[in-house]
């Protein structure tokens, strides 16, 4: 078992990959309590071998014999620099289109490189800026985010939903943006077809902002309530 005893006498290198995977574990339970697709084995995948790809890039660099005859150079983070480019795939199937103008995901898709960064950071040596690094994101997302959710400018306390209904009398139409406006929900996308029935109905899509204290359920039962209204399909975004 001699390339036991070989990596005996390197324990940074064992340093670095644990470090990497601590650091990652962090960012993956944060996406789990989130309940997010992407979370702890996948960050814990994508950091540890980030951190194993940069090391062995750094590595080989310095492998290549030295010979009189010919000059060899390489870049010892030439491969680490391919994992930045190959985590774009794993980014891009996080991210969700969910109608014509609402994308999720990209939070997600973001943490999936970051977790590719702090494992080329670390395999790098380092350490401390990566681990700096995880409490910033953190920071932002678990303290800095809800505060503003609480206590920032209007626009970003509110809820953005998406919103059909039907409506047999198209005069009514107005009347439904009109008492949205009273009630401090702004309209916004709106779309309007209508729909070959008998009679004849009209498909009314929008996108609605409002005020965090409205539930789906509460708005649900106000737009349900106006008489003009025959069916309504609501989904709200955090």
């Amino acid at each position: 078992m001699e390339w036991i005893a070989n990596y005996a006498m390197y324990p940074e290198v064992l340093i670095k990959l644990s470090l990497a995977l601590f650091l990652s574990l962090i960012i993956g339970v944060e996406r789990e309590i989130k309940k997010k697709p992407i979370g702890l084995k996948t960050s814990a995948v994508i950091s540890t071998f980030s951190c194993l790809l940069t090391i062995v890039s750094i590595e080989a660099a310095y492998l290549v014999p030295a010979r009189d005859d010919i000059n060899v150079t390489m870049d010892p983070l030439r491969l680490a620099a391919q994992i930045v480019s190959g985590i774009g795939f794993l980014g891009a199937g996080a991210i969700l289109r969910r109608d014509n103008d609402n994308i999720t995901g990209l939070t997600t898709a973001a943490m999936i490189w970051g977790a590719a960064s702090i494992g080329i950071a670390v395999g790098a040596g380092f350490y401390i800026e990566a681990a700096f690094a995880v409490l910033c994101v953190l920071f932002v997302i678990e303290v800095i985010a809800p505060a503003l959710g609480k206590f920032g400018p209007k626009r970003i306390r509110s809820k953005e939903a998406a919103c059909i209904v039907f409506i047999t009398d198209k005069r009514k139409i107005n009347d439904l943006i009109e008492h949205l406006n009273s009630v401090n929900m702004k309209v916004e996308n709106m779309r309007i077809r209508q729909m070959i029935k008998n009679p004849v109905m009209y498909e009314v899509d929008f996108r609605l902002q409002a005020l965090p204290k409205k539930s789906t359920s509460d708005l649900f039962i106000e737009l349900t309530e106006l008489p003009y209204i025959e069916s309504v399909e609501i989904e709200i975004f955090p």
